[in-house]
């Protein structure tokens, strides 16, 4: 490792006007599991509170730890090696209490601030919401390979899109305690993208790669919802192209290792053509699991969301009831009303195939999570035949969950996860399977990172439901994928396994010592209240 040009993990604007957000305190409504509801809470208006909340509660730091001198900060969207590739930016109209023009914006975590980058014109800002809402935020998030290919080489580039995911899914979390929808716009290529945002000013090694558009917007019970659609006016971004953005960025290290690989695989998966998708999600009908994991646990969302942490090593012997594993497994199950999920314009793509090691009242062994029914077919022809794909008898039976093999699991899901402790320590572990093939002949090669995004987006779901529960997860980022796949008995690219993930019981290292998430600012606006760990 070159620990001297480790990259700076927050990315700053310097000389770009600073609008500094609130520090918002915790609330104990909505709950997290109304989150999942149709409607979860009054929508709140757009405004300066409602802003600074919407990244406080998604993208900003959430904690600093320290320890034997030295001090590295969290945040509330998880990263693969807490390098946080993934940067974030606000496109609005004038917003009451924060700012008089329309503008694009860079979100400083470290300042938990916007870095003004180009102000719209009010023409400009009405042909850009041409077709949406009539309150709406835009939301871009953006990668630099960089800050991943340091640690990680040329598997930087997935890891990117996992995270990518996972700032998806932290997002549409945090706007749903708003009372507000979050929806992916995916008619907009990457080339406007980056012109939007002003990433063509960038080059080399550590320029940002434009990844995904989100609309977020109040709901609105009488707003019939049809999927955002949104045409960038071509003579917004041939203005853009002639501007200077506001500000320099940062230099990230002084000296760079260059992975070649990582620029030819995002080229290959560049989006240069609206993707077209039908918004067609199956819906199913709305879950009724006839049991505990039904109730609302009435548990702050807010305090969820901002308390996540991402578990080092499990205790190797913590249990979790069937009632806590089947509401986690629903809440990853597209179903009426799961509006999470619907961020993604898609039908689901991944199934999980599960390594359940301590679930009471559930045998272990390897079962799967059908998460659309149109996989069961292909999954059954792909996998070994001799598999039994039994309901267990105390399954929901929304819950398309099917024990394939009663087994000790837990040696080979350690194995599978590159001889990691941690997956055969907790109380499951799981592989997220692809509908490889199928999914990039149907929709191109600039699907591939999409796939990503998805298991991403399951992930923070997993993250935030194991908190909720009193345990902990993490994502496993290394694992032997042709292990996993010889295991199954998939001989072909049919399916593929893109990320694992554990659940259980952590332990905590008592060495490492909490810091307030905003300790450095010498006095953050609203306070430091919402600094509370």
């Amino acid at each position: 490792m070159d620990w001297e040009n480790q990259p700076d993990p927050f990315r700053r604007y310097d000389q770009a006007s600073i609008l500094p957000l609130n520090h918002p305190h915790s609330t104990e409504t909505p709950s997290y599991d109304s989150l999942f509801e149709a409607y979860p809470t009054p929508a709140a208006r757009i405004n300066r509170d409602s802003i600074s909340r919407i990244f406080y509660e998604s993208l900003a730091i959430s904690a600093w730890k320290q320890a034997n001198g030295n001090r590295w900060s969290l945040r509330v969207n998880p990263s693969s090696g807490n390098l946080h590739p993934t940067e974030a930016y606000l496109i609005t109209g004038p917003v009451q209490g924060l700012s008089e023009v329309s503008a694009v914006h860079h979100y400083s975590a470290y300042r938990h601030a916007l870095e003004r980058r180009a102000i719209l014109t009010k023409e400009e800002w009405h042909a850009l919401s041409n077709g949406l809402p009539p309150d709406f935020l835009l939301v871009a998030l953006t990668s630099i390979y960089w800050r991943e290919s340091w640690k990680y080489g040329e598997r930087a580039f997935r890891y990117c899109h996992h995270d990518v995911g996972h700032a998806i899914g932290a997002v549409t979390f945090a706007a749903a305690a708003l009372g507000w929808k979050t929806r992916l716009i995916h008619c907009v290529t990457d080339t406007g993208l980056k012109t939007l945002l002003g990433l063509h000013q960038q080059e080399g090694i550590e320029a940002e790669h434009p990844d995904c558009l989100l609309a977020v917007y109040p709901y609105a019970k009488d707003r019939a919802w049809t999927g955002p659609l949104i045409d960038l006016p071509v003579a917004l971004l041939e203005r853009l192209k002639t501007i200077e953005f506001e500000g320099s960025p940062n230099l990230l290290s002084n000296d760079h290792h260059d992975w070649p690989i990582i620029g030819q695989v995002a080229k290959a998966c560049r989006s240069n053509s609206p993707c077209r998708f039908n918004h067609e999600h199956h819906s199913g009908t709305a879950h009724d699991l006839d049991n505990e994991s039904d109730v609302d646990r009435r548990i702050s969302a807010r305090r969820i969301i901002r308390e996540r942490r991402s578990a080092l090593s499990m205790d190797g012997h913590g249990a979790i009831s069937s009632d806590t594993f089947y509401r986690m497994l629903t809440h990853v199950t597209p179903y009426a009303g799961n509006d999470i999920l619907e961020v993604l314009p898609w039908r689901a793509c991944i199934s999980l195939a599960i390594f359940v090691h301590r679930v009471e009242g559930l045998q272990s062994g390897l079962y799967m999570l059908v998460r659309d029914p149109a996989h069961e077919a292909s999954l059954k022809k792909a996998l070994h035949p001799e598999l039994c794909w039994e309901k267990p008898d105390s399954c929901p039976k929304t819950l398309p969950l099917y024990l394939l093999q009663e087994a000790d699991t837990r040696e080979v899901a350690k194995i599978i996860s590159c001889h990691q402790d941690i997956a055969a320590d907790g109380a499951f572990a799981l592989g997220m399977l692809a509908a490889f093939d199928a999914s990039l002949e149907q929709h191109g090669a600039s699907f591939y990172t999409r796939l990503f995004w998805e298991t991403g987006l399951i992930g923070q779901i997993l993250y935030l439901e194991a908190e909720a529960a009193g345990i902990r997860s993490t994502g496993i980022g290394c694992f032997f994928d042709d292990v996993m796949h010889e295991v199954l008995g998939i001989s072909d690219h049919g399916w593929q396994s893109l990320y694992h993930f554990t659940v259980g019981s952590p332990v905590e290292d008592s060495r490492l010592q909490p810091l307030p998430a905003y300790w450095h600012l010498k006095d953050p606006l609203g306070g430091g209240a919402g600094d509370r760990i």
